[in-house]
């Protein structure tokens, strides 16, 4: 009964993150901003979607893939974020004119 209704808020919670994630691509000045949004908003969002799906599977193996499909976004999301902000950076993409810090410039 209360299982449901967890996944239920799970949902809704995730899809709100989702939608952040989307806003951020859109709204946000320059490509590294629009990654973090993307990989951190996206991620949470997925992940609570997957967990929301664990719960309400009521099979094990389910449950079971898709607590590994959370694990997996969580590794690899901002690894990847990580790689292409800094291939981005390599190419010379330019940072938003309101940064403040550049911090990959120390480790060229």
């Amino acid at each position: 009964m209360m299982a449901p209704v967890l996944a239920g808020v799970l949902v809704i919670v995730g899809a709100f993150f989702a939608l952040i994630a989307a806003i951020g691509l859109i709204r946000l000045p320059d490509v590294y901003s629009r990654m973090h949004a993307a990989s951190k908003a996206g991620t949470v969002g997925s992940g609570l979607m997957m967990i929301a799906l664990a719960i309400v599977s009521g099979d094990s193996g389910t449950a079971a893939r898709a607590l590994a499909g959370v694990i997996f976004f969580v590794l690899t999301a901002p690894i990847a974020a990580h790689l292409l902000a800094r291939a981005a950076y390599k190419v010379g993409y330019p940072l938003w004119h309101g940064s403040v810090a550049d911090e990959m410039s120390d480790a060229e």
